[in-house]
């Protein structure tokens, strides 16, 4: 009998193989670049500092009162714009079986809207180089930092906000006119978003590419030490380039990609999580003044009121409600080499806002002054081994800043420590699970696999090992 997957006759159509090998290995090559054919890496600080002077940036607390075109609706509390789009201040109420608080009410931001955080790449002297933007966001500390060339929702790119239109925004609406290197929707933050999702892209351009000027082309291996400096590579633009298809150069792994799968699925499965949108003005353990709402025992994060000057962006002046959290979060892989192939120990981690109930995470992903009143084994797991992690055991670690168009001062330190049997077993424990880079890679291309920090710490995985080949 025939099997329905054999070859027929040759017909009309032309088949194509379903990966072009010369893409990764075009990554690898640019990877390997510390050197850019347009901007050096020893440059890029004047030049960042160039564009900083060059445009009026200043971002002022302010309180809900003076917010322009947003209110408290009436009835349910919540924060919302007057449009009806951009986003809104919610309430979530979260229950889950699992950990030492299982169930808890909270402010959250419902953003429906699908963004673009869209990278351009195009070859110069041989060698892939990507277009990065210097790009001003509210609630970055040092407001300008380094992102992607696209970085915008629907209501900015479709112009609700009647500002300037998007730079090479078409690249990214026709990507058919370039060859796509990655296209995928990947999660936001899931503790403070709901159901948020961004397209995350790389293109490679067709033809001559206008530079505007607060833009420049950088290799992969430029972007990598950019990686080793505090708050200088905005996340959206590490979250895309965490999606780039980076070659597999190891063939093996403790578990196979089917094992992870379903060791993965099972923690679907079994993770009983509810997520209930309840009126901001309901959310139990909050409180609200003129100038925040935040959390009853101080912890946690603020919502809170700003007024926003910038002199390039699409529109050069707004008020908006920001999330400030309450402290410097703290964000890590444990790292592990077995049979000499480097491993992480991902985390199954559920939040509220995600669109399933699981994602895979880092090892650690706690603001530790949360669980400062916490003791013994209400300690969130491997947490003490991070913050107490000897420098000799630190592979990686840098400052980045989180989502600043969202976020107020929201940073964590990202780290990747090595670990041993003793403090982190070949047997990993419940909801844990070694993996190398590679398979992350993998599900990477997959979308709501991979939690947005940890992408940023792939894409740190892959800086590190940029600078020492």
């Amino acid at each position: 009998m025939l099997s329905p997957f054999a070859p027929l006759a040759a017909g009309p159509d032309t088949l194509r193989p379903r990966e072009d090998p010369s893409v990764a290995q075009r990554i690898l090559r640019s990877a390997g670049s510390p050197t850019g054919s347009w901007l050096s890496t020893e440059a890029f600080p004047g030049w960042l500092e160039e564009r900083r002077r060059a445009h009026r940036f200043e971002v002022e607390r302010i309180p809900f009162a003076e917010l322009d075109g947003w209110s408290f609706q009436e009835g349910t509390g919540n924060l919302v714009h007057r449009s009806g789009r951009f986003f809104s201040v919610e309430g979530l109420r979260v229950s889950t079986g699992e950990g030492p608080v299982r169930a808890w009410d909270q402010p959250i931001i419902k953003q429906p809207e699908v963004g673009i955080l869209g990278i351009l790449a195009k070859e110069f002297d041989g060698v892939l180089h990507f277009l990065m933007q210097a790009k001003m966001e509210p609630g970055n500390r040092e407001l300008l930092q380094l992102s992607p060339t696209v970085q915008a929702t629907r209501s900015n790119y479709t112009q609700v906000h009647r500002g300037a239109g998007v730079k090479y925004i078409e690249y990214f609406t026709r990507p058919e006119d370039g060859r796509v290197l990655a296209d995928v929707l990947q999660s936001e933050h899931g503790s403070w978003f709901l159901h948020k999702s961004n397209r995350n892209m790389i293109v490679e351009a067709v033809g001559p590419v206008p530079l505007h000027e607060d833009f420049c082309w950088l290799t992969l291996g430029q972007l990598a030490e950019l990686l080793h400096q505090d708050n200088v590579v905005n996340m959206d633009a590490r979250t895309v380039l965490a999606c780039a298809p980076y070659p597999d150069q190891v063939d093996g792994a403790l578990h196979t990609d089917t094992e992870l799968l379903s060791w993965f699925t099972a923690e679907r499965a079994r993770h009983d999580v509810t997520a209930e949108r309840i009126p901001l003005a309901d959310v139990a353990g909050w409180k609200r003044d003129a100038w925040a709402i935040e959390h009853e025992e101080g912890r946690h994060f603020d919502v809170v009121a700003v007024d926003v000057r910038a002199g390039n962006r699409e529109v050069t002046g707004w008020t908006q409600p920001l999330f400030e959290p309450r402290g410097l979060g703290v964000t890590a892989f444990l790292t592990r080499r077995f049979a000499g192939v480097t491993h992480v120990l991902a985390h199954a981690r559920t939040e509220g806002g995600f669109l399933d109930t699981v994602e895979l995470g880092p090892t650690v992903q706690y603001t530790p002054a949360n669980y400062a009143h916490l003791t013994g084994e209400d300690r969130p797991l491997f947490l003490d081994q991070v913050l107490a992690a000897e420098p000799g055991r630190i592979r990686y670690e840098a400052v980045h800043s989180e989502e600043g168009g969202r976020f107020l001062n929201a940073e964590s330190r990202y780290l990747l420590v090595e670990t041993d049997e003793d403090r982190a077993p070949r047997e990993a424990p419940p909801g844990y699970h070694w993996v190398t880079p590679g398979q992350l890679t993998s599900l990477v291309r997959h979308g709501h696999y991979v939690n947005v920090q940890a992408r940023t710490l792939l894409a740190c995985l892959y800086a590190s090992g940029a600078r020492t080949t």
